[in-house]
C-alpha cells in the first residue's frame, strides 16, 4: 500500500497503516506529536502501536530539537543477523543442546557476565575504538557514573521482553543467527535522566503532553543529551556485535566438522536518533520502533518468537524518511496477552520451536503481535525482501 495522510496540527500525519484499526490510545498519541511547533513531518510504519511516552512504530522529523521520550528508553535498541554456511541437514533432531550452549554464552533477562567480556579474545573481533568509547563515558551523565561496573558486565548479554537470540532457516535452508538487544540498563537509566531533564525545561510546561518534552538545539541540555545519546546507541551496536561473536563460537565449536562460516552481518537501529537531510533542510529524524530504509540500506523485520522475519533493503522512500517498521508490533498489551492466553496457547502456537515455553514468556506469545505477513505487505513501497527466514530456537529472557 501507499500511504494514507491523516491531518493533523502542524503537519500530517502520514501513515502506513490503515486509521482505523490503530487504537485511540496510539492515535492520540500521534496527533500530540503533530502539534510540536518544532515538527517537520511524521510518518507512522504499520507496525504502530501505542508506547510509553511516544508511540512505537513512528518517525517524528523535527527541526532544531528532539524528544528523548521519542527515542525511548532502549536507546539503540535493534537487530543483528547473518548467514552461516551451514543448512538444515546440519542440524541435530533434537535442538534442546544447542539452545542451553547459548543460554550458557550469553546471559538472559537482568542477568550480566561475572566478568567483562574481553573483545580482544573474541574470534574476528575488531577493537579499535573500544577504549576510546569507554574513556568517554566519563563525560556521560553524573547520575549514571556508579553504574560503569554493571554497565560493563551487561555488555554482551540480550535482557528480557521481546529481545532475543535465534538460530533460524531461510527458504533455501540456510542457517541464519539472529539477535534483538539495545543498550541494557545503562540506556534506560540516562534515558530516564534525560527524559526527567525535559519535563522540567520551561519551554516544555504548555505542551499538550509533557511526555513529548524536548530538547531544543544549541542549548546545553542538548549538548549533554546528545552527548549520551550517541554514547548509548554506540553501547547498543557493541553490545549486539559481541553477542553475535559470543553465538558464532557457541555455533563454532557444536559444528566441528562442518567447519562453519558466516557472511557480512546486517545489522540496524531500531530506537534512535539520526541527522539527515530532507527538502534542503537539516532534521534530527527520530525513530521508535522503525529502522532505516534509505535506498539499498540492508534491515532486518523480525515477526514473532513462532512466526518469520525478513532480512530487508530500502527502496529510499523519502516520503517515510527513508524508514520502514521494525517489526510485526504488538496487538495487544503484555498484561492483555496474559489475560487472553494459555501457557497451552504458547505451546500450540510455537510448536516446532525449540524455545521457552512456560508462564514467564506468555506475554511473548505470537498471537499478541501483529500478523507479520499483513505488515510486509501494506510497506511493499518501503523495502524489498531479500530473505525469508523462520527460527527454529529461540532464546528469550
Amino acid at each position: 500500500m501507499s500511504y494514507v495522510e491523516v491531518p493533523g496540527a502542524k503537519v500530517p500525519i502520514r501513515m502506513w497503516a490503515d486509521p482505523a484499526s490503530v487504537d485511540d490510545g496510539a492515535m492520540q498519541q500521534l496527533r500530540n506529536v503533530a502539534t510540536l511547533p518544532w515538527i517537520q513531518g511524521l510518518a507512522v510504519m504499520p507496525d504502530v502501536h501505542y508506547g510509553k511516552g511516544a508511540t512505537v512504530g513512528s518517525v517524528i522529523a523535527m527541526r532544531g530539537a528532539v524528544c528523548p521520550a521519542a527515542v525511548g528508553v532502549d536507546i539503540g535498541c535493534g537487530m543483528s543477523a547473518v548467514r552461516t554456511s551451514l543448512t538444515a541437514n546440519d542440524l541435530p533432531g533434537d535442538l534442546s543442546r544447542l539452545r542451553a550452549k547459548i543460554e550458557q554464552a550469553i546471559p538472559v533477562g537482568r542477568g550480566m557476565h561475572d566478568d567483562p567480556v574481553d573483545p580482544g579474545r573474541l574470534h574476528g573481533f575488531g577493537t579499535a575504538g573500544w577504549d576510546d568509547f569507554w574513556a568517554r563515558f566519563e563525560g556521560v551523565a553524573e547520575s549514571v557514573k556508579f553504574r560503569q561496573e554493571r554497565a560493563h558486565k551487561q555488555m554482551g548479554t540480550l535482557g528480557a521482553g521481546n529481545h532475543l537470540a535465534e538460530v533460524c532457516l531461510d527458504e533455501s535452508g540456510s542457517v541464519w543467527l539472529m539477535l534483538h538487544s539495545g543498550s541494557r540498563n545503562i540506556g534506560k537509566e540516562l534515558a530516564d535522566h534525560h527524559i526527567g531533564v525535559a519535563r522540567s525545561l520551561p519551554h516544555n510546561q504548555n505542551l499538550v503532553d509533557r511526555d513529548l518534552a524536548v530538547f531544543i538545539a544549541e542549548t546545553p541540555q542538548m549538548a549533554a543529551y546528545r552527548n549520551d545519546l550517541y554514547w548509548a546507541q554506540e553501547y547498543a551496536k557493541y553490545n549486539r556485535a559481541i553477542m553475535m561473536a559470543l553465538l558464532k563460537d557457541v555455533i563454532r565449536k557444536e559444528f566441528k566438522k562442518a567447519k562453519p562460516t558466516f557472511e557480512s552481518e546486517v545489522s540496524c537501529h531500531h530506537n534512535y536518533v539520526s541527522e539527515e537531510r530532507y527538502d534542503g533542510m537539516d532534521l534530527l529524524i527520530t525513530r521508535k520502533g522503525a529502522i532505516r530504509a534509505g535506498a539499498g540500506d540492508y534491515g532486518i523485520i523480525p515477526g514473532s518468537m513462532g512466526t518469520a522475519s525478513y532480512i530487508v533493503k530500502g527502496l529510499g522512500n523519502s516520503k517515510a524518511f527513508n524508514s520502514a517498521s521494525h517489526g510485526a508490533g504488538r496487538r495487544m498489551s503484555r498484561s492483555a496477552a496474559k489475560r487472553h492466553f494459555t501457557v497451552r496457547d504458547l505451546e500450540e502456537q510455537t510448536r516446532g520451536v525449540e524455545c521457552r515455553k512456560d508462564s514467564g514468556v506468555l506475554d511473548e506469545i505470537p498471537g499478541a503481535y501483529k500478523n507479520i505477513e499483513h505488515v510486509m505487505e501494506q510497506q511493499r513501497d518501503l523495502v524489498e525482501v531479500v530473505a525469508k527466514i523462520k527460527q527454529v530456537i529461540c532464546v528469550k529472557g
